[in-house]
Parts: C-alpha cells; sequence; structure tokens
C-alpha cells in the first residue's frame, strides 16, 4: 500500500500526517511502528490521522511512535490544525475533535498555533512531585538543573515503576529560570527523551503555578526543541481556559509503501 503523507514539526515534536478523510486507510500497530521509525521508515514521534467529524472541523487520531493508540498531544494537535488549514479545512479557528474531547484551536498574525487545551481539576503529590492530567499523564519533577539529568534512564526508571508501569506516565524535569521554565521530557509510548511535549509543557507549567515557583498565568517554557508558552485562568480549584501557544511548521511531503 503507498501512502501520501505530509510531516510537520512543533518545537521538534515531529509527526507523520495522513488525511483519512475518505476512511479508506487503516493501519496496524505495526505499520504505523515502521513508519516512525527513524532508521526504516519516515521517522517521528508519532503518526496522526486526521478524519471526518460529524460535530467538529475534523477528527485527529494519534498514535504513538510505538504504534499504539496515544491520548491527547498537544504538539501534534498544534500541527494537526497547521496541517488541516493546509488542505483549507478553515481559515482563521476551528474545533476538532481528539481523544479527550473538542479543542478550539486558532492561527495568530504570527502564524503560531493557540490550542485551548483541557481543564486541569486535579493535581497530586507523588513523592514531592506533581502528578496531573493534560489530556495525557504526567509528572513533574523541578530539578536544580536539567542538563545534569540521564532523562532517558531517570524517566524510563519512574515510568517504568510499579505506580506507572502499566498505564505508563510522562516525566518531565523542569528548572525554573528566570520566571521561565526549562523543561525536559521523557514520553511514553516513545520511551526516550523528545525535544518537546505540549500537554508536557502545559502540565509543568501548572505546576509552577500550583506550587508557588512561578506567580504569573502566562508562562514561557523553553524545551529542547523551540520554545512554547501557556496561558490559563485559575478558578477556584480549576485551571480553565488552559492555552499552548507556539510554532507548527510543514518540513516535507512524500510518500511510503508500508
Amino acid at each position: 500500500m503507498e501512502l501520501i503523507f505530509h510531516k510537520y514539526q512543533g518545537a521538534g515534536n515531529d509527526f507523520v500526517m495522513i488525511d483519512n478523510r475518505t476512511n479508506s486507510i487503516s493501519l496496524s500497530s505495526t505499520q504505523i511502528a515502521l513508519i516512525c521509525d527513524r532508521r526504516f521508515g519516515v521517522g517521528a514521534d508519532g503518526l496522526i490521522l486526521l478524519e471526518d467529524s460529524e460535530n467538529s472541523n475534523f477528527k485527529m487520531c494519534y498514535y504513538n511512535a510505538d504504534g499504539a493508540l496515544g491520548s491527547m498531544c498537544g504538539n501534534g494537535g498544534r500541527c494537526v490544525v497547521a496541517f488541516a488549514r493546509r488542505l483549507n479545512l478553515f481559515s482563521k479557528s476551528c474545533i476538532f475533535e481528539a481523544y479527550d474531547g473538542l479543542h478550539n484551536a486558532e492561527v495568530l498574525e504570527n502564524q503560531h498555533i493557540s490550542l485551548e487545551m483541557s481543564d486541569v481539576t486535579q493535581i497530586s503529590l507523588y513523592n514531592k512531585n506533581y502528578l496531573l492530567d493534560t489530556g495525557s499523564p504526567h509528572l513533574v519533577c523541578f530539578v536544580d538543573d536539567v542538563n545534569e539529568l540521564s532523562i532517558k534512564e531517570v524517566g524510563a526508571k519512574i515510568r517504568y515503576s510499579n505506580s506507572f508501569s502499566k498505564e505508563g506516565v510522562n516525566v518531565n524535569f523542569a528548572q525554573i529560570k528566570n520566571e521561565e521554565i526549562v523543561i525536559r521530557t521523557y514520553e511514553r509510548g516513545v520511551e526516550d527523551e523528545t525535544l518537546a511535549c505540549g500537554t508536557g509543557a502545559t502540565a509543568t507549567a501548572i505546576a509552577a503555578f500550583y506550587s508557588g515557583l512561578i506567580n504569573k498565568s502566562s508562562i514561557n517554557l523553553i524545551a529542547r526543541g523551540g520554545d512554547l508558552q501557556v496561558r490559563f485562568t485559575k478558578m477556584d480549584n480549576v485551571f480553565t481556559n488552559v492555552k499552548l501557544v507556539g510554532g507548527a511548521e510543514f518540513v516535507f511531503k512524500g510518500n511510503i509503501y508500508v
């Protein structure tokens, strides 16, 4: 089977995008993992099928690099919005369906994508770290120097610990620096450090505010693959109007046989 795909990246998170509005494409986990393989396939942190939706502009079906169906992906969401705009599915703003429900998105004047994330209603403490769900489960660990850590080694130890081995968890290591956050993330499904993580950046910004480490509700985050911004409003014990903002760029278009 020959597939036409588009490659996008957001803050270094890269994705294979496939237009499946005809619902004619069905891929196995093995095929998806092969496409995402960086030596034998296209290479990506995940694969996204853009499909028709009955109650929104389109639907995002996100798969991790290991071929498993994934939960919400923030940078993938921003990239699929850029892809949908390229397909002329909307002009300025849109609503799309994802794993965790409907999301509003807007193309800003600088061509950055502003993506509305899910409300955060619960934050738990786990060994002095912060556990919360921003469409995907995240553990946020504040450290003195993120560059001193072996992210893959330390992240995998937490992800495969008894507490998280069944469902998995994404692990974010964050350093507060001049009221910005330097962040590095170990992602489940990729099972390695990625250059950025949108839901992880969102979780980390909210955890920083919740913990009192940062006192503003518009926070810049510096990931290895680029910068992101998270904005939110805290009402009572709920973080709402959560926006993930950053670039989403088309890289190339191609064909692959699977």
